[in-house]
């Protein structure tokens, strides 16, 4: 698939290109991306130090790949338990950047419990607080901890300008509790998984079209459905036409009418000029 196929490049809302397995080949990674179609990609922040990680990438290579870098700022649940007195201000100056779009990513993860319940909490509504402040959109995580993060961004609902519940992989109850909330919704390979991508399968199509942006969640959740299938299992954005195409067959829709919809509702919430 590449990108006359479409009307419209693609755009990637999370890629984690500061992750130790593209090291030495990121410029290759940003190139087989482009080939593909993708012409925008938001790096994704985890801690403090990958915050100055995905500004520097973008830095670095936002010359030769003009637009296509963009990243968020922000402290991940698995990375809460080092959330200290000063990192808001942290964050805040870091999102001062041009390069960022989003803060996060945040939110909640009750199922591996890295960091303790009550420092997710804290971080996460410091976070949600400094979105507020800056008029930011929220890139959010969640995992086995709907009903709690429910919770907490009701509350904070009203303040927010956007969020987006990335890598959604929950039920039709937790889909309709966000979109109630009128967040939106990132959809990974998750979906071209026919083991643990059944239920999202099933309710994909319950996303409303200008609520629905695709993702790779990079190097993580290499589409099952590629065909020949790569040598190695790491993700990259290059393959995300397989996320768009499994998304438009279980919505009975063409790829087109996808790729057009997600790539103008990405650009407007990430305020992208592309």
């Amino acid at each position: 698939m590449t990108c006359d196929q479409h009307s419209r490049p693609l755009i990637d809302i999370g890629v984690n290109l500061a992750d130790k397995r593209f090291k030495g080949e990121t410029h290759a990674v940003l190139e087989r991306a482009r080939d593909a179609g993708v012409g925008s990609c938001i790096l994704t922040a985890t801690s403090e130090s990958i915050c100055h990680e995905v500004i520097e990438l973008c830095e670095r290579y936002g010359e030769e790949f003009p637009n296509m870098l963009h990243c968020t700022a922000g402290v991940h649940p698995h990375d809460a338990k080092h959330w200290h007195k000063t990192s808001a201000d942290v964050i805040r100056d870091l999102a001062r950047h041009q390069a960022v779009v989003a803060i996060g990513e945040t939110g909640l993860d009750f199922n591996r419990d890295f960091s303790p319940r009550p420092a997710q909490e804290l971080a996460f509504e410091a976070q949600l607080e400094l979105a507020s402040e800056l008029q930011l959109p929220v890139f959010l995580h969640e995992r086995d901890a709907h009903k709690r993060q429910l919770e907490i961004l009701r509350c904070y609902r009203d303040h927010l300008v956007d969020a987006v519940l990335h890598c959604f992989s929950g039920d039709k109850t937790a889909l309709f509790n966000y979109l109630d909330l009128d967040l939106h919704i990132g959809i990974t390979g998750w979906i071209c998984d026919e083991r643990r991508g059944q239920t999202l399968q099933q309710i994909v199509k319950n996303i409303p079209l200008n609520r629905l942006m695709l993702e790779t969640d990079a190097p993580y959740l290499t589409p099952r459905t590629l065909r020949p299938k790569p040598k190695s299992s790491r993700n990259e954005p290059a393959y995300l036409p397989w996320v768009l195409d499994s998304v438009a067959e279980f919505r009975d829709e063409s790829a087109d009418t996808i790729a057009h919809a997600t790539s103008a509702t990405s650009q407007h919430f990430f305020r992208l000029h592309v």
